[in-house]
């Protein structure tokens, strides 16, 4: 059975979940080179402006094109999960199923994290959680650049010159300013669509 390699993302693309939903088995690249200007610390969401970039600071070291995205640490300074957290809420609270799923993300803001890739990988396990997307998945133990039994959608994880997919529309908090925007963090879909949000991934295509 042909496996589907993603990067983690720090609550990833609505594409992400697509691909993790239609997948039977999933593999994390666990191994690679941390890269800027990726879904790996960022991630937008629907603000009463359009769309809202949230992004995770971390820290320098100098080496970046060299270091280990497993190795980068965030950087605690700033108080991003305050202002990430406020950012959520005054998106989302209006929306039909934030009240219901607060208590699920809230506490991952509320404790300093170290390591991104970590932090990630909780993200994301609460997402699961929430969608009930009961999937097993495993992590890569050497970065290979052309891996040959899997189906390679690292690219996913390109916030610059990302690819656009026909993702099908649902109700956004501000649809009526702004228009249907694709494509935002999952939680734009969790919160918008609740228990209905595994079945919108189920019935998706990004190819």
């Amino acid at each position: 059975m042909k496996s589907t390699l993603l990067h983690p993302m720090y609550f990833g693309s609505v594409a992400q979940y697509v691909a993790m939903a239609r997948s039977e088995v999933i593999v994390f690249e666990n191994e690679d080179n941390y890269q800027k200007q990726t879904y790996r610390n960022r991630t937008y969401v629907y603000g009463a402006n359009g769309k809202l970039l949230l992004t995770i600071p971390i820290k320098h070291t100098g080496k970046e094109g060299r270091q280990l995205y497993k190795d980068v640490r965030i950087e605690n300074d700033f108080e991003w999960q305050i202002l990430h957290w406020k950012s959520l809420e005054t998106a989302y609270r209006t929306s039909p199923f934030f009240e219901y799923y607060e208590d699920e993300f809230a506490h991952l803001f509320k404790k300093k994290k170290e390591f991104l890739l970590d932090f990630n990988y909780e993200c994301m396990q609460a997402v699961n959680d929430c969608l009930q997307l009961d999937k097993t998945f495993s992590k890569t133990n050497e970065y290979i650049k052309t891996p040959e039994n899997s189906e390679d959608l690292r690219v996913l994880v390109n916030a610059k010159k990302e690819k656009t997919y026909n993702l099908e529309s649902y109700i956004q908090v501000f649809s009526d300013k702004h228009g249907f925007l694709p494509n935002l963090s999952i939680l734009d879909l969790l919160f918008n669509e609740g228990t209905n949000a595994l079945t919108y991934l189920e019935n998706q295509s990004i190819f």
